[in-house]
């Protein structure tokens, strides 16, 4: 393998990425899975309380993560990854020893290190001729895990007994020894040659300065993206959180269909993104990752409109709404800023800018939360979702399509940034 270091480094990565971040999501979304119904505390949903707290301390952890991830040294960053596991496992903790409400608190410690893992994750893989491969397998990961940690914690309290204050601790515990697999596996990936820093522009770390200087070059472009980040960001967290609840208000019941839809939702999206790596021109593949995202929010919408006619089942339904919301979403998540840097020759790193991005997603989801509680408490989870899939198609398509205009109109007058590579 050692005489081909392309494909060692390709099969290594992805391997890698995919294992780490189905892993850490051990950590996290098992609470997803919980339904505690009938408890409320303040007028508000027990379970609302626990994903808001949880998400709030993800959101805290992306602002802190604009700045650790973006300076992050790279032989930093196994440590850091088991570092900040291990806190949100001791949260876990927390939240099954302590009685409610009081452990509430435990969810927002639990999300607080988590945010900052995506963006380390990401400093592995950007920057290679092999990015395209590597992220689209790290983020089928986040799609593939979301549906298997919901089924490991539903089995757990459904065939093995276990509480619901404790699933989310003991779904932790399970995933614990192939997350060390899997950072070592990290660990393991060669640095970026020469010939991936001429062709994909070197990835270094950023100070103040340097992140101000990047939001400053593309000011509108950015601001447009992030406005629609947020609602995608929003929209993903609501479906992921309260899937249980959109599918039973759909009369699905079948823990298995969370594994099953978002498993093949992850390997079309695995096959769309891998793709990109056979076009060579960065802003032509950024181009095309634009109309992607655009054809996923139009299939979120189209989807929704055959569902209310009878034209779809639930299921089919529930898996299309996720394939169109993941075919906008995932890109955001690396690819589209992979090519946006390799296309302006911006020395910098993708980490910072989807932290940045995460940040203001996370606070959307957060007044989504307190929207649906205190505006439409009477409205069902699954009447929602109908809702946001439509309110998600029609804005999203207005605000891309003006934010692609912005990074065009600067790619064309050849406004390109900065190429001086800096000291680390």
């Amino acid at each position: 393998m050692k005489k081909n270091p392309h494909l060692y480094t390709t099969l290594l990565g992805a391997v890698a990425a995919f294992s780490t971040y189905t892993a850490v999501s051990g950590f996290r979304k098992a609470i997803t899975a919980v339904q505690f119904e009938g408890i409320s505390f303040g007028g508000i949903d027990y379970k609302i309380w626990l994903v808001m707290a949880q998400v709030l301390g993800y959101a805290f952890s992306k602002l802190i993560g604009v700045k650790v991830v973006s300076e992050m040294k790279p032989h930093q960053r196994p440590m850091y990854l088991l570092g900040l596991v291990f806190f949100a496992l001791l949260a876990l903790l927390g939240f099954a020893t302590v009685p409610a409400p009081y452990n509430i608190i435990f969810l927002f410690l639990n999300g607080l290190p988590l945010g900052m893992v995506y963006g380390t994750v990401l400093g592995f893989l950007e920057g290679r001729k092999q990015t395209e491969i590597l992220i689209s397998a790290l983020t089928a990961s986040f799609i593939f895990a979301s549906g298997l940690v919901k089924t490991v914690a539903l089995v757990l309290m459904q065939r093995g007994g276990v509480s619901e204050l404790w699933a989310p601790f003991i779904t932790g515990v399970i995933f614990l020894i192939p997350l060390l697999l899997s950072v070592w596996g990290l660990s393991r990936i060669p640095a970026p040659t020469e010939e991936d820093k001429f062709l994909r522009t070197e990835r270094l770390p950023m100070n103040r300065l340097d992140r101000k200087a990047f939001v400053n070059t593309f000011p509108t472009g950015l601001t447009l993206l992030i406005i629609s980040y947020v609602l995608l960001t929003a929209f993903r967290d609501f479906r992921d959180n309260f899937a249980t609840e959109i599918l039973k208000g759909a009369a699905v019941g079948n823990p298995a269909l969370f594994t099953q839809t978002e498993t093949l939702i992850a390997l079309i999206i695995l096959g769309l993104m891998a793709g990109l790596r056979w076009v060579q021109d960065h802003f032509r593949a950024f181009t095309l990752i634009n109309i992607l995202m655009l054809a996923g929010a139009m299939l979120v919408g189209f989807s929704t409109w055959l569902y209310q006619l009878g034209a779809v089942s639930a299921g089919a339904w529930f898996m299309f709404t996720g394939l169109g919301m993941y075919m906008a979403y995932v890109p955001c998540n690396g690819l589209y800023f992979e090519r946006l840097v390799a296309a302006f020759r911006y020395v910098s790193t993708v980490g910072f800018i989807v932290t940045l991005a995460d940040w203001y997603g996370y606070l959307g989801s957060v007044f989504v939360l307190l929207y649906k509680n205190f505006g439409q408490p009477d409205i069902s989870f699954q009447a929602f979702y109908v809702y946001g899939c439509y309110g998600l198609c029609g804005m999203y398509i207005l605000l891309t399509l003006l934010s692609y205009a912005s990074f065009r109109a600067k790619y064309r007058t050849g406004l390109a940034a900065p190429k001086v590579a800096r000291p680390v």
